[in-house]
Protein backbone atom coordinates (compact mmCIF):
# COMPACT_ATOMS: atom_id res chain seq x y z
CA UNK A 1 0.00 0.00 0.00
CA UNK A 2 2.93 2.72 1.31
CA UNK A 3 4.57 1.50 -2.18
CA UNK A 4 1.62 2.36 -4.27
CA UNK A 5 1.00 5.78 -2.24
CA UNK A 6 4.84 6.69 -3.24
CA UNK A 7 4.12 5.53 -6.97
CA UNK A 8 1.37 7.86 -7.10
CA UNK A 9 3.31 10.88 -5.74
CA UNK A 10 5.88 10.70 -8.15
CA UNK A 11 3.12 10.14 -10.78
CA UNK A 12 1.43 13.36 -9.66
CA UNK A 13 5.01 15.22 -9.79
CA UNK A 14 5.12 13.85 -13.32
CA UNK A 15 2.17 15.73 -14.49
CA UNK A 16 2.08 18.79 -11.80
CA UNK A 17 3.43 21.50 -15.00
CA UNK A 18 0.36 20.45 -16.59
CA UNK A 19 -2.21 21.11 -13.96
CA UNK A 20 -0.54 24.31 -13.15
CA UNK A 21 -0.06 25.06 -16.91
CA UNK A 22 2.60 27.91 -16.42
CA UNK A 23 5.53 28.22 -19.24
CA UNK A 24 7.55 28.81 -15.55
CA UNK A 25 7.10 25.67 -13.94
CA UNK A 26 7.23 23.60 -17.49
CA UNK A 27 10.76 25.43 -17.07
CA UNK A 28 11.64 24.43 -14.07
CA UNK A 29 10.03 20.75 -14.66
CA UNK A 30 12.19 20.43 -17.48
CA UNK A 31 15.20 21.43 -16.25
CA UNK A 32 15.01 18.62 -13.30
CA UNK A 33 14.22 16.21 -15.88
CA UNK A 34 17.36 16.80 -17.88
CA UNK A 35 19.49 17.34 -14.44
CA UNK A 36 18.73 13.48 -13.79
CA UNK A 37 20.63 11.79 -15.61
CA UNK A 38 23.28 14.20 -15.23
CA UNK A 39 23.00 13.15 -11.22
CA UNK A 40 22.97 9.72 -12.34
CA UNK A 41 25.98 9.99 -13.77
CA UNK A 42 27.95 11.65 -10.63
CA UNK A 43 25.86 8.59 -8.70
CA UNK A 44 27.60 6.18 -11.09
CA UNK A 45 30.92 7.21 -10.18
CA UNK A 46 30.01 7.93 -6.21
CA UNK A 47 29.17 4.29 -6.19
CA UNK A 48 32.30 3.14 -7.36
CA UNK A 49 34.11 5.40 -4.56
CA UNK A 50 35.21 8.04 -7.54
CA UNK A 51 34.04 11.61 -6.49
CA UNK A 52 34.26 12.91 -10.84
CA UNK A 53 34.32 16.40 -11.21
CA UNK A 54 34.97 15.98 -14.55
CA UNK A 55 30.42 15.30 -15.30
CA UNK A 56 30.34 19.39 -16.45
CA UNK A 57 32.83 18.89 -18.93
CA UNK A 58 31.28 15.82 -20.41
CA UNK A 59 28.12 17.53 -20.31
CA UNK A 60 29.82 20.65 -22.27
CA UNK A 61 31.22 18.01 -24.60
CA UNK A 62 27.74 16.56 -25.46
CA UNK A 63 26.11 20.03 -25.50
CA UNK A 64 28.36 22.00 -27.87
CA UNK A 65 29.73 19.25 -29.69
CA UNK A 66 25.64 18.26 -30.59
CA UNK A 67 24.97 22.47 -30.94
CA UNK A 68 27.79 22.06 -33.65
CA UNK A 69 27.19 19.22 -35.54
CA UNK A 70 23.59 20.32 -36.79
CA UNK A 71 24.91 24.12 -36.69
CA UNK A 72 27.91 23.69 -39.37
CA UNK A 73 27.47 19.61 -40.69
CA UNK A 74 23.85 19.62 -40.84
CA UNK A 75 23.56 16.04 -38.95
CA UNK A 76 19.79 15.46 -37.32
CA UNK A 77 19.86 16.52 -33.59
CA UNK A 78 19.12 13.23 -32.41
CA UNK A 79 22.57 11.99 -34.22
CA UNK A 80 24.37 14.75 -33.15
CA UNK A 81 23.22 14.36 -29.33
CA UNK A 82 24.41 10.75 -29.94
CA UNK A 83 27.73 11.41 -31.66
CA UNK A 84 28.03 13.92 -29.30
CA UNK A 85 27.87 11.89 -26.35
CA UNK A 86 29.81 8.87 -27.66
CA UNK A 87 32.29 11.50 -28.07
CA UNK A 88 32.07 12.32 -24.31
CA UNK A 89 32.36 8.48 -23.77
CA UNK A 90 35.65 8.87 -25.70
CA UNK A 91 37.59 10.66 -24.48
CA UNK A 92 36.48 9.79 -20.89
CA UNK A 93 38.06 5.83 -21.79
CA UNK A 94 41.05 7.35 -22.80
CA UNK A 95 41.75 9.56 -19.66
CA UNK A 96 40.55 7.22 -17.13
CA UNK A 97 42.82 4.78 -18.42
CA UNK A 98 45.48 7.41 -16.69
CA UNK A 99 42.96 9.19 -14.14
CA UNK A 100 41.53 5.66 -12.47
CA UNK A 101 44.96 4.28 -11.34
CA UNK A 102 44.47 7.29 -8.77
CA UNK A 103 42.17 7.12 -5.67
CA UNK A 104 40.90 9.61 -3.12
CA UNK A 105 41.64 13.15 -2.89
CA UNK A 106 43.53 13.20 -5.99
CA UNK A 107 41.53 11.92 -8.17
CA UNK A 108 39.39 14.63 -7.37
CA UNK A 109 41.80 17.54 -8.31
CA UNK A 110 42.73 15.21 -11.56
CA UNK A 111 38.93 15.50 -12.83
CA UNK A 112 38.97 18.88 -11.77
CA UNK A 113 41.87 20.10 -13.46
CA UNK A 114 40.18 18.33 -16.54
CA UNK A 115 37.12 19.81 -16.54
CA UNK A 116 38.65 23.50 -16.08
CA UNK A 117 40.74 23.16 -18.99
CA UNK A 118 37.55 21.54 -21.11
CA UNK A 119 35.84 25.16 -19.85
CA UNK A 120 38.97 27.16 -20.77
CA UNK A 121 38.68 25.31 -24.37
CA UNK A 122 35.23 26.50 -24.78
CA UNK A 123 35.98 30.03 -23.54
CA UNK A 124 39.17 30.87 -25.64
CA UNK A 125 38.40 29.08 -28.81
CA UNK A 126 35.94 31.54 -29.74
CA UNK A 127 35.87 31.09 -33.77
CA UNK A 128 34.62 27.59 -32.90
CA UNK A 129 32.71 27.55 -29.31
CA UNK A 130 31.96 31.56 -29.01
CA UNK A 131 33.73 31.93 -26.07
CA UNK A 132 32.06 33.96 -23.16
CA UNK A 133 30.02 35.54 -25.66
CA UNK A 134 28.37 32.40 -26.47
CA UNK A 135 26.70 30.36 -29.41
CA UNK A 136 24.07 31.60 -30.37
CA UNK A 137 21.36 30.52 -32.99
CA UNK A 138 21.49 26.72 -32.27
CA UNK A 139 17.95 24.80 -33.67
CA UNK A 140 15.34 23.24 -32.04
CA UNK A 141 15.38 19.84 -31.70
CA UNK A 142 13.48 17.83 -34.65
CA UNK A 143 12.65 14.29 -35.11
CA UNK A 144 10.55 12.31 -38.02
CA UNK A 145 10.20 15.54 -39.25
CA UNK A 146 8.70 16.86 -36.04
CA UNK A 147 10.16 20.40 -34.66
CA UNK A 148 9.80 20.78 -30.75
CA UNK A 149 8.92 24.51 -30.44
CA UNK A 150 6.92 24.62 -26.47
CA UNK A 151 8.42 23.96 -23.27
CA UNK A 152 5.94 21.42 -22.92
CA UNK A 153 7.52 19.01 -25.79
CA UNK A 154 11.22 19.08 -24.24
CA UNK A 155 9.72 18.31 -21.22
CA UNK A 156 8.48 15.27 -22.30
CA UNK A 157 11.55 14.43 -24.20
CA UNK A 158 13.88 15.01 -21.07
CA UNK A 159 11.00 12.09 -19.23
CA UNK A 160 11.67 9.68 -21.91
CA UNK A 161 15.76 10.46 -21.57
CA UNK A 162 15.60 10.72 -17.63
CA UNK A 163 13.51 7.12 -17.12
CA UNK A 164 15.58 5.45 -19.66
CA UNK A 165 18.91 6.37 -17.72
CA UNK A 166 17.24 5.77 -14.69
CA UNK A 167 15.83 2.00 -15.76
CA UNK A 168 19.38 1.64 -17.32
CA UNK A 169 21.05 2.70 -13.87
CA UNK A 170 18.64 0.89 -11.59
CA UNK A 171 19.06 -2.39 -14.04
CA UNK A 172 23.09 -2.04 -13.59
CA UNK A 173 22.82 -2.11 -9.78
CA UNK A 174 20.48 -5.14 -9.96
CA UNK A 175 22.69 -7.28 -12.31
CA UNK A 176 26.27 -8.60 -11.74
CA UNK A 177 27.77 -5.60 -13.14
CA UNK A 178 26.53 -3.73 -9.75
CA UNK A 179 27.68 -6.74 -7.83
CA UNK A 180 31.08 -6.02 -8.89
CA UNK A 181 30.98 -2.57 -8.98
CA UNK A 182 29.95 -2.68 -5.54
CA UNK A 183 32.66 -5.00 -4.57
CA UNK A 184 35.39 -3.37 -5.42
CA UNK A 185 34.24 -0.08 -3.64
CA UNK A 186 34.14 -2.52 -0.25
CA UNK A 187 36.76 -4.52 -0.92
CA UNK A 188 39.21 -4.47 -3.90
CA UNK A 189 41.82 -7.39 -2.99
CA UNK A 190 39.17 -9.52 -2.31
CA UNK A 191 37.64 -9.04 -5.99
CA UNK A 192 40.45 -8.73 -7.84
CA UNK A 193 41.69 -11.51 -6.26
CA UNK A 194 38.14 -13.24 -7.54
CA UNK A 195 39.42 -12.09 -11.39
CA UNK A 196 38.26 -8.83 -11.75
CA UNK A 197 40.34 -6.49 -13.24
CA UNK A 198 39.61 -3.00 -11.04
CA UNK A 199 41.06 -0.79 -13.27
CA UNK A 200 38.71 -2.05 -16.70
CA UNK A 201 35.15 -2.09 -14.77
CA UNK A 202 36.18 1.24 -13.27
CA UNK A 203 36.90 2.86 -16.55
CA UNK A 204 33.61 1.00 -18.08
CA UNK A 205 31.65 2.50 -15.76
CA UNK A 206 33.86 6.22 -16.40
CA UNK A 207 33.10 5.97 -19.97
CA UNK A 208 29.18 5.23 -19.35
CA UNK A 209 28.71 7.83 -16.99
CA UNK A 210 30.65 10.60 -19.37
CA UNK A 211 28.18 8.80 -22.30
CA UNK A 212 25.04 9.77 -19.86
CA UNK A 213 26.60 13.23 -19.29
CA UNK A 214 26.60 13.95 -22.84
CA UNK A 215 23.32 12.96 -23.61
CA UNK A 216 21.74 15.32 -21.35
CA UNK A 217 24.35 18.35 -22.51
CA UNK A 218 22.70 17.47 -25.86
CA UNK A 219 19.26 17.73 -24.97
CA UNK A 220 20.23 20.96 -22.56
CA UNK A 221 21.40 23.00 -25.79
CA UNK A 222 18.42 22.29 -27.94
CA UNK A 223 16.36 23.22 -25.06
CA UNK A 224 18.30 26.45 -24.21
CA UNK A 225 19.11 27.69 -27.73
CA UNK A 226 22.26 29.29 -26.62
CA UNK A 227 25.20 27.78 -24.90
CA UNK A 228 28.06 29.44 -23.03
CA UNK A 229 30.77 28.09 -20.57
CA UNK A 230 28.95 29.05 -17.26
CA UNK A 231 26.84 26.23 -16.86
CA UNK A 232 29.76 23.25 -17.24
CA UNK A 233 31.72 25.14 -14.43
CA UNK A 234 32.72 23.48 -11.12
CA UNK A 235 29.61 25.35 -9.66
CA UNK A 236 27.64 22.66 -11.89
CA UNK A 237 29.81 19.74 -10.26
CA UNK A 238 28.90 21.37 -6.44
CA UNK A 239 25.05 21.50 -7.63
CA UNK A 240 25.39 17.13 -8.57
CA UNK A 241 27.18 16.65 -5.30
CA UNK A 242 24.12 18.31 -3.31
CA UNK A 243 22.19 16.93 -5.42
CA UNK A 244 23.17 13.10 -4.15
CA UNK A 245 23.95 14.56 -0.82
CA UNK A 246 19.89 15.07 -0.37
CA UNK A 247 18.45 12.40 -2.18
CA UNK A 248 20.92 9.52 -1.32
CA UNK A 249 24.33 8.21 -2.93
CA UNK A 250 23.29 4.49 -2.03
CA UNK A 251 20.23 4.12 -4.34
CA UNK A 252 19.61 4.85 -7.90
CA UNK A 253 16.47 6.75 -6.19
CA UNK A 254 18.46 9.48 -4.50
CA UNK A 255 19.89 11.47 -7.57
CA UNK A 256 15.99 11.41 -8.71
CA UNK A 257 15.04 12.80 -5.49
CA UNK A 258 17.55 15.13 -5.14
CA UNK A 259 17.27 17.14 -8.12
CA UNK A 260 13.82 17.35 -7.73
CA UNK A 261 14.22 19.07 -4.50
CA UNK A 262 17.73 20.85 -5.18
CA UNK A 263 17.17 22.52 -9.32
CA UNK A 264 14.19 24.05 -8.26
CA UNK A 265 15.94 25.98 -5.55
CA UNK A 266 17.93 28.71 -7.85
CA UNK A 267 14.82 30.11 -8.81
CA UNK A 268 13.13 29.73 -5.72
CA UNK A 269 16.15 31.68 -4.50
CA UNK A 270 16.46 34.46 -7.59
CA UNK A 271 15.95 37.48 -5.28
CA UNK A 272 18.47 35.97 -2.47
CA UNK A 273 21.05 34.96 -5.11
CA UNK A 274 23.93 35.57 -3.38
CA UNK A 275 22.93 33.47 -0.30
CA UNK A 276 22.42 30.49 -2.45
CA UNK A 277 25.84 28.86 -1.39
CA UNK A 278 25.02 29.81 2.23
CA UNK A 279 21.63 27.42 2.05
CA UNK A 280 23.07 24.88 -0.40
CA UNK A 281 26.01 24.47 2.79
CA UNK A 282 22.89 24.42 5.38
CA UNK A 283 21.37 21.83 3.62
CA UNK A 284 24.36 19.94 3.60
CA UNK A 285 24.92 20.37 6.73
CA UNK A 286 21.14 18.97 8.34
CA UNK A 287 21.20 16.20 6.09
CA UNK A 288 24.59 14.75 6.92
CA UNK A 289 23.88 15.41 10.50
CA UNK A 290 19.88 14.31 10.77
CA UNK A 291 19.36 12.34 7.58
CA UNK A 292 22.56 10.91 6.29
CA UNK A 293 21.05 8.11 3.78
CA UNK A 294 19.22 11.29 2.10
CA UNK A 295 16.02 11.41 1.11
CA UNK A 296 15.69 7.70 -0.06
CA UNK A 297 15.89 6.24 3.44
CA UNK A 298 12.69 8.33 4.59
CA UNK A 299 10.86 6.09 1.57
CA UNK A 300 8.88 3.25 3.94
CA UNK A 301 10.61 0.19 2.16
CA UNK A 302 14.27 1.59 2.55
CA UNK A 303 13.62 2.94 6.06
CA UNK A 304 12.88 -1.04 7.25
CA UNK A 305 15.86 -1.72 5.12
CA UNK A 306 18.06 0.22 7.09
Amino acid sequence: MKKTLVAIAFAALVFLPWVLDSRYFFHIATMIAIMIPMALSMNLMMRIGQLSLAQPAFMGIGAYGSALLTMRLGLPPALAILASAVLAAGIASMSGLIFLRIKGVYFVLLTYAFGQIINLVFQEWTSLFGGNSGLYGIPKFSVFGFRLTAVSHYYVLGLIFAMVFYAAMLAIERSDIGAVLQSLTEDEMLSRSLGSDALAWRNAAFTFSAFVAGVSGGLYAFYIGFLSPDPFGFRTSVDLIVINAIGGVNAVLGPLLGAIVVVPLPELLRDARQYQLLIYGLCLVVFLIFIKQGLVSLLPHRRRAA
